[in-house]
């Protein structure tokens, strides 16, 4: 059984790795936030992108020969949901890690001697965690936003310039917490017509479909969350989806011009050997 937040003692002591979800920007500062995650305790701050990137190739491996229907579990609010709501479904699930588990993974390979804390819009992740070894803690964004006025952080004065994540860096996908991200980023158009694939966000939306899906469609991909992840429901922003969006796009292009050091990359090295495949649609 994973820890509670509340059985976490901050600033943090020891070596502690906290990862973020790229739908961040839509509630704190970049790269203040960064700067923040240190005052909290943690050694190294790293961002999901480079997970992103890797079950991007293997989405893309599995659908380019693929016969039925396959759902992206990117998202566990969407994989919880169809587990008890939808269990035909089941065996449609894509047996690959969601962004979560696969950077943590990487960084199991290269920091194993850290404590690995996830920094999320949702609680779906909180029960994904408790299925998987790879992930310590999860944090969602409303308690993040607690911790840093807890300890007088919010309003903290940091440099604007200078401040990168520690490792791992991949641009690109930035916008996987998007609605339709995912096929964005996996380039899903190299091997799918646009009428084999479908984008829903909204599970109510999905269910939908799944009761009466369109027999053309191969992948399915899908969130629990109008807008995607930048809809989470610990999103404290009272933004509109697409002005949400508009954020998120914007850090894409800030990240482009970032000059960002070779030993800080997502270097397909470094996830080497590391296998993506998941048992958790299944358990």
């Amino acid at each position: 059984m994973k820890k509670s937040v509340e059985e976490l003692k901050f600033p943090l002591k020891g070596k502690w790795l906290a990862m973020l979800a790229p739908s961040f920007i839509v509630d704190f500062p970049y790269p203040k936030i960064i700067s923040q995650m240190k005052d909290l305790g943690f050694d190294k701050v790293m961002e999901l992108t480079f997970g992103a990137k890797m079950i991007n190739r293997d989405y893309h491996e599995l659908l380019k020969n693929s016969k039925g229907l396959f759902i992206s579990t990117a998202c566990p609010g969407i994989v919880e949901t169809i587990k008890s709501k939808n269990p035909s479904n089941i065996k449609n699930l894509i047996p690959i890690d969601s962004p979560m588990v696969a950077t943590a993974k990487i960084c199991r390979k290269n920091f194993p001697e850290y404590k690995i804390v996830f920094i999320s819009p949702c609680n779906f992740k909180k029960i994904e965690a408790q299925k998987i070894k790879e992930v310590d803690f999860v944090i969602t964004y409303s308690e993040l936003r607690q911790l840093l006025d807890e300890h007088k952080l919010t309003n903290k004065k940091y440099p604007k310039k200078g401040i990168l994540f520690d490792r791992f860096y991949n641009d690109y996908t930035k916008i996987f917490p998007l609605s339709g991200g995912l096929s964005k980023t996996a380039h899903m158009k190299q091997i799918l017509k646009k009428k084999e694939m479908k984008v829903i966000d909204g599970i109510i939306e999905v269910q939908k479909f799944l009761e009466s899906p369109d027999k053309e469609i191969k992948f399915l991909d899908c969130t629990f969350c109008k807008g995607g992840c930048i809809g989470g429901p610990f999103i404290s922003s009272k933004l509109p989806i697409f002005l949400r969006k508009r954020k998120v796009l914007n850090y894409l292009k800030t990240a482009k011009k970032e000059n960002i050091p070779e030993n800080r990359k997502g270097l397909l090295q470094k996830a080497k050997g590391i296998s993506f495949k998941s048992n958790y649609p299944n358990k």
